[in-house]
């Protein structure tokens, strides 16, 4: 048997923290190993206890989610934890600005129980979870109010149909949506998934969505 993947749940809304807790607890293959109330605690208690898993609510006090998501996956952190995001959809840019954090995905809160543990489960094994009518929602929304970024790096060439599997990446699609739109297996999605991260010097799906925003490759 292997270990059950460790949880921590961070939301300052006692009742939101208790419930997802008390679902997670259920699952045998899950373990909730705490519980905090703001980003700053989320922090100190996912150092010390080396989750698999931050359950990651946005706006807290002390420290936002935002703010604790990028001390814990952020740019340049030696270890980074995986962080679920879980928001409203009226904190929409919230999110697109924890996914630039390193979150490794979101769900709305009032997602079903099923999707909590899926979500879990998925970030869980190092894959991203991004839901494609959440994401188009999201950040499709905000598009229009996102800078392109002035550090493209220099030398990297992805090919015409590397860019065209980004676009849909970041249209929200799965990669057998993808595959039925292109024609092609769902293998060679997954390679063309593969080469685009390596070569971009991406982690997961997530941050290739918010490359392709950031560089006006999607409008």
């Amino acid at each position: 048997m292997t270990a059950p993947v460790r949880v921590l749940v961070c939301d300052d809304q006692a009742l939101i923290r208790t419930g997802f807790a008390t679902i997670i607890d259920a699952q045998p293959d899950l373990e909730v190993v705490g519980e905090c109330g703001d980003g700053r605690a989320a922090v100190d208690l996912a150092r010390r206890l080396d989750p698999d898993v931050v359950v990651m609510d946005v706006r807290m006090p002390v420290l936002d989610g935002i703010g604790a998501t990028r001390l814990l996956a952020g740019a340049g952190v030696a270890h980074p934890v995986k962080v679920l995001v879980v928001t409203t959809f009226n904190l929409d840019e919230y999110v697109y600005e924890a996914l630039r954090a390193g979150a490794s995905g979101f769900l709305l809160k009032d997602a079903p129980p099923a999707q909590l543990l899926h979500g879990i489960r998925t970030v869980a094994t190092g894959a991203a979870l991004l839901a494609p009518e959440v994401t188009r929602q999201l950040v499709g929304r905000y598009a229009s109010r996102i800078r392109p970024a002035e550090d493209t790096p220099n030398g990297v060439a992805l090919t015409p149909r590397e860019l065209e599997v980004l676009r849909l990446i970041a249209d929200g699609l799965s990669n057998s949506e993808i595959a039925a739109t292109l024609v092609i297996s769902q293998e060679t999605v997954k390679t063309y998934v593969s080469r685009i991260l390596t070569k971009l010097d991406l982690r997961d799906r997530v941050q290739a969505v918010v490359y392709a925003y950031r560089r006006g490759l999607v409008t």
